[in-house]
């Protein structure tokens, strides 16, 4: 019985044996490992001894070919044989990349304060002699690295000088390199299809309609929804949006906290992309939906800025108010004769008006009585900036004109 047993076993093992000769694959001779290869010379020399043997290294690691200096850098390129176009395209890049670290670092941008109508000017100059001279400094360094040809097609301005878009400070400054290429990239492109839309109806002789834009600009907002997180986004159309810039404009002189223009832009944004809306029912539908636009705009202003600010908003809002601060601005009059002077334009604009709502006058004669208002509105004016009255409102340090 034992025998058996040794039997079975020693033709199972001899089984497994000859099952594993044929699966294991075949083996090929072992072939020296090559570290470095001569230069070789093919006539022959088998009469004399070289002792002198040149070795070329195959291999090379990235940090014994980057330097922090330029100058060596580029030398280090070369000798490995990089192309020079290829050169070109490394320096640039990097010489790009350092300069948009500096002037996301050391560049104070207006558009921080995205709730200011009126930045400092003082700022906005220092900011732009800054951004002047970082370019400067760029081009040299890339002239005297690369010679004059280096800015080519492919190696274009940096996206920020091209879309006037900076994407600095606490919020946009913390995107990925690559996110914030994708940004320079929409708004690049949106860029383009608007300049492209009003070139084409300006040689076609036809008006730029809004309702393209918007739908241009809302375009572009979808792209960007899909790279930016809501604080980026909501950050982003702070600076940039249409919305943000019109609020600008039509606020100014009220001196908004950043809380009150968040609030108010988060309740027009979405009004002035309804306005922009063409209507499909009509002129008499769009009139009454903008109408509608206006009151809820108006609402969330009164919200936000009470009754005393909402009011003077509403003053600065008026074209004969603008009117009469355009007249103090020209004739270099005291501010404390802008609302006199509002009052005589208002009375003047009030006559312009009942002249011509007359139907009993002729064409003639309303010629002829806006004119004789117009004359009086001077006189008015002309007597109230009188240099008796003049003296009396303006400070004893003033400049005299």
């Amino acid at each position: 019985m034992r025998w058996r047993m040794f039997l079975f076993i020693s033709i199972a093992l001899n089984l497994a044996l000859l099952a594993a000769w044929f699966v294991a694959p075949p083996q090929s001779p072992a072939s020296p490992k090559i570290t470095s290869v001569p230069d070789i010379d093919l006539v022959d020399h088998s009469n004399s001894v070289q002792t002198n043997v040149v070795v070329r290294r195959q291999n090379f690691t990235w940090e014994e070919v980057e330097s922090n200096d330029y100058a060596t850098y580029i030398k280090n390129l070369r000798e490995i044989g990089c192309p020079e176009t290829t050169i070109r395209d490394i320096i640039v890049a990097d010489v790009d990349a350092l300069y948009a670290h500096r002037r996301t670092t050391e560049v104070v941008s207006a558009d921080h304060q995205w709730w200011k109508s009126d930045p400092d000017i003082e700022a906005v100059q220092k900011a732009g002699e800054k951004l002047k001279n970082l370019d400067g400094e760029r081009r040299t360094l890339l002239t005297r690295l690369l010679g004059s040809g280096w800015e080519t097609p492919s190696n274009p301005l940096p996206p920020s000088v091209r879309t006037g878009i900076s994407l600095s400070g606490p919020v946009l400054g913390e995107l990925t390199p690559q996110a914030k290429q994708n940004v320079y990239d929409i708004a690049s492109r949106t860029q383009q299809k608007i300049e492209a839309y009003q070139e084409a109806q300006q040689e076609a002789g036809k008006e730029v309609d809004p309702a393209e834009l918007a739908r241009l600009r809302t375009e572009s907002r979808g792209e960007l929804v899909k790279v930016l997180t809501p604080a980026q986004m909501e950050e982003f159309l702070l600076r940039y949006s249409q919305t943000a810039t019109k609020m600008r404009s039509d606020l100014r002189g009220l001196n908004l906290t950043p809380d009150e223009f968040k609030t108010l832009f988060r309740q027009t944004d979405s009004i002035e992309q309804q306005r922009e809306m063409p209507s499909t029912n009509g002129d008499a539908a769009q009139l009454k939906r903008q109408q509608e636009l206006k009151a809820r705009e108006e609402a969330a202003l009164q919200q936000t800025l009470g009754k005393e600010r909402f009011a003077a908003y509403k003053l600065s809002r008026d074209p004969v108010f603008q009117q009469a601060q355009a007249t103090v601005e020209e004739r270099n009059a005291p501010p404390a004769l802008l609302m006199p002077i509002y009052q005589i334009n208002q009375l003047t604009e009030a006559e312009r008006q009942r002249i011509r709502n007359d139907s009993a006058l002729t064409d003639e004669q309303k010629v002829d009585a806006l004119a004789s208002t117009q004359a009086e509105q001077e006189k008015s004016l002309q007597k109230l900036l009188s240099s008796e009255i003049v003296q009396r409102y303006r400070p004893t340090n003033s400049v005299q004109p």
